[in-house]
């Protein structure tokens, strides 16, 4: 039985003329009320809940990029006062910590736009390329704090306006640390691994911020290379971020999602009244949004019309119960009979090239 679950509204009403003039106004007159019932989990609804997340992860976006932009002018101007090479890099970390937006606000921005034929299943994708662009912005970020930090070293330059360099590192880290919990917080609540990525991202921005406050207190001790020195310290702690956003964007790239929500998907569709066993049960990411496969097992004696209603309520269960779940493709399989043929076995071998 192929995808019980596809909706088809037909006007059953045996024993009346569907061409008649009664039988046009009854069709028109049901479709008008299913869609003027409401339906939870129409279409419809769907696509205001995934507007409404992309549109907190776009104003996520927005208000770091406003809090960024203002500590790194704030940061810039010491730079020119101070000559320090710990703070240049600190501010070229903020300042590209705050384009990252650009990406993930455009990928945000596409994931909004309707499926077409060609993008059958939208473009939330888009999101998930925004992920890739801010590890690569990362990944920048550690190769310049390395090769400033190793031209400091071989050529050692005073450090002055200490104070200033301070109270700069201080406002960047108070800056990047807000964003951070911001964007983390957001992209969790979401599901948005890119958004979560360029949060990690934010918060290596506020780690390098106090390693400049060590680097401004050996200077102030009279230790001139403790300013490069510091640019290493922060190239380690970038390196170590990089890691865990890499993985992150990685495994949402291959597909991965948590293995508790598979096992919670089907504990769910266990308990649906009707359902004999769960079959193959698939998950994906795309974007923040998450879709399902599922084949179930159902009796075998049922109608057609039996096996619809369970996988519908099939679908029902798992939309309540798997956050961020927004679809879900749901098929029958009938129970099988003693010394019946398995009918997936005609195409077995499509399954296996």
């Amino acid at each position: 039985m192929s995808d019980p679950h596809r909706h088809h509204h037909h006007d059953e009403h045996p024993g009346h003329d569907h061409h008649s003039p009664a039988g046009r106004r009854r069709r028109v007159g049901h479709r008008l009320a299913h869609r003027l019932t409401p339906h939870s989990h129409e279409s419809a609804d769907k696509l205001d809940s995934a507007l409404e997340s992309s549109a907190r992860g776009l104003r996520a976006l927005w208000v770091s990029l406003a809090v960024l932009g203002a500590t790194a002018l704030a940061q810039a101007a010491v730079v020119v006062l101070s000559g320090s090479v710990a703070l240049l890099g600190d501010t070229v970390h903020n300042t590209a910590d705050a384009l990252t937006a650009v990406p993930l606000g455009v990928a945000f921005l596409l994931g909004r736009r309707a499926a077409t034929r060609r993008f059958t299943y939208g473009y939330g994708r888009a999101e998930d390329l925004a992920g890739v662009v801010i590890v690569l912005t990362i990944t920048a970020s550690a190769v310049l704090a390395a090769w400033t930090a190793v031209d400091r070293l071989l050529d050692p330059r005073p450090v002055t306006h200490v104070p200033a360099v301070a109270v700069a590192a201080l406002v960047g880290f108070a800056g990047n640390e807000w964003v951070a919990r911001h964007r983390i917080r957001v992209g969790r609540e979401i599901g948005s691994a890119a958004l979560v990525a360029d949060g990690l991202h934010a918060r290596t921005d506020g780690y390098t911020s106090l390693a400049v406050l060590l680097g401004a207190g050996g200077a102030a001790l009279g230790w001139q290379l403790a300013d490069p020195v510091v640019g290493l310290a922060i190239t380690a702690t970038i390196v170590l971020v990089l890691r865990d956003a890499a993985r992150e964007v990685f495994r949402r790239l291959m597909d991965a999602v948590d293995p508790a929500l598979v096992d919670r998907a089907e504990q769910v569709l266990g308990e649906v009244p009707g359902v004999r066993g769960v079959g193959e049960l698939r998950l994906r990411w795309i974007g923040h949004r998450l879709r399902a496969e599922v084949a179930l097992v159902v009796d075998g004696e049922a109608t057609v019309r039996e096996a619809h209603r369970i996988a519908v309520a099939a679908e029902h269960a798992l939309l309540h119960a798997v956050p961020r779940l927004t679809a879900a493709l749901v098929h029958a399989d009938p129970a099988p009979s003693p010394g019946e043929a398995d009918p997936h076995l005609a195409i077995a071998h499509h399954a296996s090239a």
